[in-house]
């Protein structure tokens, strides 16, 4: 009984994170649109999307290969399975010690790899710009991510997620001048990888400035509607992150009862509306950087994670 009430609950937040990224893309649209004085899309305008690329014929490329059909249910498969480990309303949850830290910054980077090489595949210039300047942003983005790991693992002992969860609401944790760093960094690396203004707007179709929209041109139908999807993931399971590590409160422990999980449902939409209209707030109030200096944000992204760790090593030493 225990172990089908521990699958009933992984299910529900499988379910739960599929379900609400579409809703935090819309969230986010409709905050920006209201900051700019306009009354913008409806909310669950994204599942509309969705719904209406389903339906329609794919259109493949004739040089399209193999790779190029089967990279978008890579993509959506595996950003859902990194988002539903991540302690989102409870943790101890029966795959949690799958939440590791370091292995969903290799389903990310794998989720990378695949679109860079999709975007290659058909060999059209857009494809190949987007994915070259992908490329760059990874080098540089990756090892920022495996920094703020590395400082986190140093602080809570773990890089477990229900572990620094935990580490976070005891008392032990108090004031680190190095957790503040890597919260920046981190936040920063976010906003990269998701291709987020000042990085990247999602929201435009300019040739010069395009990363990740240039590497799904050629999609259609519902292998754009996978990645659409993928990419509503992406965003939701950044949140839930920095959500999960830096403000763990109200996660429900495994086998708590119900109440406790509703409170930690509330709890957990709280928190992504609250980083919703903060990301929408911030995008409305920044402009785009150009491409080339992109290196220098995530250059100060990775010396930020570098001068967290250091913090972090000689207050050990002390």
């Amino acid at each position: 009984m225990v172990v089908i009430s521990a699958l009933l609950v992984q299910s529900l937040q499988m379910a739960v994170v599929v379900l609400l990224a579409p809703l935090l893309t819309g969230f986010i649209r409709l905050i920006k649109a209201r900051l700019l004085r306009r009354r913008g899309p409806s909310m669950i305008q994204p599942y509309r999307d969705i719904l209406r690329l389903l339906r329609k014929e794919v259109v493949l490329a004739e040089s399209a290969s193999w790779l190029f059909r089967v990279t978008p249910y890579l993509i959506f498969a595996i950003t859902w399975v990194a988002a539903a480990i991540i302690p989102t309303f409870a943790t101890g949850l029966i795959f949690s010690w799958t939440a590791d830290l370091i292995a969903i910054t290799a389903l990310l980077g794998s989720t990378r790899f695949f679109l860079a090489l999709a975007g290659m595949d058909v060999g059209t210039s857009f494809g190949g710009i987007g994915s070259s300047r992908e490329a760059m942003i990874a080098t540089l983005a990756e090892p920022s991510m495996l920094l703020v790991i590395f400082t986190l693992a140093l602080i809570a002992g773990s890089t477990q997620l229900s572990t620094i969860a935990a580490f976070m609401t005891s008392p032990q944790v108090g004031l680190r001048v190095s957790l503040a760093i890597a919260l920046i960094a981190l936040i920063m690396v976010a906003v990269a990888e998701n291709g987020r203004i000042p990085i990247d707007n999602p929201a435009t179709h300019l040739e010069l400035t395009m990363v990740h929209e240039a590497m799904v041109l050629e999609y259609s139908g519902r292998h754009l509607a996978m990645i659409e999807l993928a990419a509503s993931l992406k965003l939701l399971l950044y949140i839930s992150l920095i959500a999960c590590i830096f403000v763990p409160w109200k996660l429900a422990a495994l086998g708590e009862g119900p109440s406790a999980y509703l409170v930690g449902m509330l709890a957990y939409l709280i928190k992504l509306a609250a980083g919703g209209a903060l990301l929408a707030l911030f995008e409305t109030a920044t402009a785009k950087m150009r491409v080339f200096r992109v290196p220098e944000f995530l250059g100060a992204a990775l010396m930020l994670g570098l001068l967290a760790t250091l913090l972090r090593f000689v207050s050990r030493s002390l």
